[in-house]
């Protein structure tokens, strides 16, 4: 039934069972949380904000204390647009709107609603002081601190400090938001993270940070000493972190190859290192050679998940209080599910987003058509295949079949300059507006981009080539940045290879590489400094 699909996705949270059918349909983004997994708020597709729940210290932002079984709409969060959601053990929550705009309300016998006070918060109130000029795109909690990011990189953090997890070099609670300097002080941050009593921060260079408690070794410094103020991960020299997820006390975090390090507490197996040992340095997981491009993990629990790039899930760490000391194979489709179904209290790792209904839009109907015989009345031939599409679609998506289509009326057009596997890239492109192919055959499709000027694809191409670079990989892409006069990506090729640059000398491709290329990039990275040590 239409209404299924939807259902599906926050059902599988007992919070929700009681929420009658078409009221779960109109769901787009949900979060439980709490200390039995008993309070969760949600956002309707008009953009009216939801809560239901025990209520405890006033955190569904209801204006009381009352628990309620029936949503109550949280009037001051309707029309909001919530982009980051965050909660703490109080509990208190933390959400940054679209507009930048940071509120907070709930526990806040620590001052972790940043407001000057320690009055818990029962409605939404604006977190300001020092925050005014700025705008957030991204919000942790840790038990009872948090920490903001804002657009420029910088962090902001407020609450509970007695372990130093604050960031401001003593171990006073932070009434208000302050700024995360020391070594942060002229960097970008692109990604935080909070463990109970811990932060972490990721930065644009792919060097990763953490602050506050550390017995357990989850800052991954190599010793287990608190820090007061934001510590580079030493052990990590060379490998570019682009996300970061912390469990109650480990840390999970996920390299651009596609590798995860995990390091911290590890008495339920969470680190996936096989024993229950923890470690106070990164430690390299094994998952079979898959490439992840997602890690999940949350303060309230010793559980662990990630997903791959074909979109497998793998779950380890306290799984019903079982502890799986192993990465292992789920059937599930999302992170999200492996939180719902294994952690204790089995609240969600970040905010739920959910899909719509079995409405198709103009473009998922679309999609459907591509390649597909049925009303084709075009097709083409390359590499002896054949690829069926619509001329009324490639005409209005496409200045260059504008024009070719309007002076013939062949029924079938063969293609002799590029292979099939890239034309029907092209083709699949204009009814997708995205495509699905590895690196290196993104640089063919970049080269036919470029071909029929069609400056949106190659934007495209370089962002897959960026996601799947590799230091097997990386000389080839390079090679084609150059000649096909990407600039951009060209950069971003270069720096990786030199950010890598061991490896890449090593490669096969390397071996083979054009005289004047090698040339040109020898001269660029000992420009960079690569040849210093």
């Amino acid at each position: 039934s239409a209404c299924f699909s939807s259902m599906l996705d926050v059902g599988k949270w007992p919070v929700f069972a009681l929420l009658p059918p078409e009221e779960l349909r109109l769901i787009r983004q949900a979060c439980v949380f709490g200390s039995a997994a008993n309070e969760a708020l949600y956002v309707t597709v008009n953009d009216e904000v939801f809560a239901l729940g025990t209520n405890c210290s006033g955190c569904l932002g209801l204006g009381d204390l009352q628990s309620t079984i029936e949503p109550r709409r949280i009037d001051v969060l309707c029309g909001k647009k919530i982009v980051s959601l965050s909660y703490g053990t109080g509990p208190h929550v933390v959400i940054a709107t679209a507009d930048g705009e940071v509120f907070a309300w709930g526990h806040n016998g620590y001052s972790q609603l940043g407001n000057g006070t320690t009055n818990h918060g029962l409605t939404p109130a604006q977190v300001s002081t020092n925050l005014l000029n700025k705008r957030v795109t991204e919000v942790a909690c840790g038990s009872h601190h948090t920490i903001a990011l804002t657009t420029d990189g910088e962090v902001f953090a407020w609450g509970y400090n007695n372990s130093g997890q604050v960031g401001s070099g003593s171990t006073a609670n932070q009434p208000t938001p302050r700024r995360v300097s020391s070594c942060l002080q002229n960097k970008v941050v692109v990604n935080i993270a909070c463990g109970q009593l811990c932060s972490m921060a990721v930065l644009d260079n792919g060097e990763t940070y953490g602050w506050g408690y550390n017995c357990n070794g989850q800052l991954g410094l190599g010793n287990n000493g608190n820090q007061q103020t934001p510590c580079r991960i030493a052990a990590l020299q060379g490998v570019n972190i682009i996300q970061v997820a912390c469990g109650y006390a480990h840390t999970l975090a996920l390299t651009d190859e596609g590798f995860i390090y995990a390091w911290g507490a590890n008495s339920y197996g969470q680190l996936g290192t096989g024993n229950k040992s923890n470690q106070a340095v990164p430690t390299l997981i094994n998952t079979d050679k898959e490439r992840m491009v997602e890690v999940a993990a949350c303060h309230t629990s010793h559980t662990s998940a990630a997903k791959t790039q074909s979109g497998q899930v793998l779950m380890w760490g306290q799984c019903r209080g079982q502890a799986v000391a192993c990465p292992h194979l789920t059937h599930f489709a999302s992170t999200d599910d492996v939180f719902a179904c294994f952690a204790t209290p089995a609240v969600t790792w970040h905010l739920l987003t959910v899909d719509g209904d079995d409405y198709l839009t103009v473009a998922q109907s679309l999609k459907r058509e591509f390649d597909s015989p049925d009303i084709s009345d075009l097709k083409f031939l390359v590499d002896g295949k054949c690829i069926h599409v619509h001329k009324a679609l490639l005409k209005i998506r496409c200045e260059h079949f504008r024009v070719l289509l309007n002076e013939t009326d062949e029924e079938s057009i063969e293609i002799h300059q590029f292979s099939y596997l890239v034309y029907r890239a092209f083709l699949e492109y204009l009814y997708t507006d995205t495509i699905n192919l590895p690196p290196e055959d993104a640089i063919g499709l970049l080269d036919l981009a470029t071909f029929y000027r069609e400056t949106r694809l190659k934007r495209l191409c370089q962002e897959t080539i960026k996601r799947g670079i590799s230091e097997e990989n990386a000389i080839t892409l390079l090679s084609a940045a150059v000649k096909y006069e990407a600039r951009d990506l060209e950069e971003f090729c270069f720096k990786f290879c030199v950010n890598h640059l061991t490896a890449v000398t090593q490669t096969q491709a390397f071996a083979d590489m054009d005289h004047e290329l090698l040339k040109a990039f020898i001269s660029k990275a000992s420009r960079y400094g690569a040849f210093k040590n």
